[in-house]
């Protein structure tokens, strides 16, 4: 029945620092959006590796979903398209940590939005830019 799976609302393992605030936004950005997370406190260096994700992508959190590796603050909006897509790639990142980017837009950052993007990282370990946040 196509119209079940669509019902089930995407799951996430996630893997981030215990005391990470920024993590714990994003996280609740994803719940918003219809996520299903499943948190593991620690260990995000090591999936970033076991994921293949280049250490010049990393931010302070890394998850996996449908597949797919994430690396740092990337939209919902996205990881649904990604999902929608299915491209022959290892996953989506934002590198760094910008400022207006999911998990990095609450009141502690006042209304200031840094541009940014969303990268495929391809299986080759380039990248293209997936999506652009001006």
């Amino acid at each position: 029945m196509p119209g079940l799976a669509l019902a089930v609302a995407p799951r996430v393992q996630v893997w981030k620092g215990p005391a990470c605030g920024c993590c714990t936004d994003w996280i609740r950005h994803l719940q918003a959006q219809g996520f299903q997370v499943d948190v593991t406190e620690g260990g995000n260096t090591q999936a970033r590796q076991r994921l293949g994700i280049p250490l010049a992508l990393g931010s302070c959190h890394t998850a996996l979903v449908g597949g797919y590796a994430l690396e740092g603050h990337v939209p919902a909006r996205e990881i649904r398209r990604l999902l929608q897509e299915r491209p022959q790639a290892l996953g989506l990142a934002v590198p760094a940590m910008p400022l207006g980017s999911p998990g990095m837009d609450g009141p502690a950052y006042g209304a200031r939005k840094d541009p940014y993007e969303v990268l495929l990282l391809l299986k080759d370990g380039s990248t293209r830019v997936y999506q652009n946040y001006p």
